[in-house]
């Protein structure tokens, strides 16, 4: 006659919650018949268990506890999961809102357009005396050096008209921002965030959300500091 150990169940249980926790479930069936399968290995234990060496009651009640708090787990899982879609697809028309709008990202280019500017803010880790906007042409030519001034930590804002150093409008594109900040120990390059229109928004596998900016490419959801 066989026999189904009662830890041979046990171990199987704790494998399968082991495994809810690191994998999601394809589908409800693939979930439905793990659970049919450990029904019926625990009707079977009763069935093929030594008369002579009848299970023990408090063995076997532990087995039913760790069966209901499979389902339990299951069924937790199934409502986070229902959770992070709604919270998803909140995330998804907040983004697609954006389109259209300014927002303030991390980068050191900016568009120069129609409107003849380019403004964004520098990131001042500690107090300064002064700081340095430089602006490059795509090419790499320096085109204006802007002395900004004394700041303290934190953001501090910028606008570049589009001239050069002599006054002159420069053409439409794009231009790198290097700003730099003078400290006792010597000169600090600074990171910069430059504001950019939204053109799209991006939804990727695993639920990722991306906003493609106008000459700036695309950036996550959650590298924006600020919308306009």
């Amino acid at each position: 006659m066989s026999t189904t150990n009662v830890s041979d169940v046990s171990d199987v249980l704790s494998q399968y919650r082991i495994s809810q926790q690191t994998e999601t479930e394809s589908s409800s069936g693939s979930s439905e018949l793990g659970k049919n399968e450990f029904m019926e290995l625990m009707l079977a234990q009763l069935k093929h268990q030594n008369p002579l060496e009848p299970q023990d009651n408090g063995e076997f009640i532990a087995q039913l506890a760790q069966f209901s708090s499979l389902e339990e787990m299951q069924s937790l899982s199934s409502t986070v999961e229902d959770v992070v879609t709604q919270f998803r697809s909140t995330q998804a028309l907040q983004a697609s809102a954006m389109v259209g709008k300014t927002v303030l990202a991390p980068s050191d280019v900016g568009v120069l357009g129609a409107d003849g500017e380019i403004s964004g803010a520098i990131e001042v880790p500690a107090s300064t005396s002064g700081v340095v906007l430089s602006v490059y042409s795509s090419s790499g030519e320096l085109v204006r050096q802007m002395e900004l001034g004394s700041a303290s930590a934190g953001q501090m804002s910028f606008v570049w008209d589009g001239k050069d150093g002599n006054g002159s409008d420069m053409p439409e594109g794009t231009y790198q921002m290097v700003a730099q900040a003078s400290y006792p120990e010597g000169t600090e390059q600074l990171s910069t965030l430059v504001s950019a229109n939204v053109d799209s928004v991006s939804l990727g596998q695993g639920g990722s959300i991306t906003l493609n900016l106008a000459g700036m490419g695309s950036i996550a959801l959650s590298d924006v500091q600020q919308v306009n």
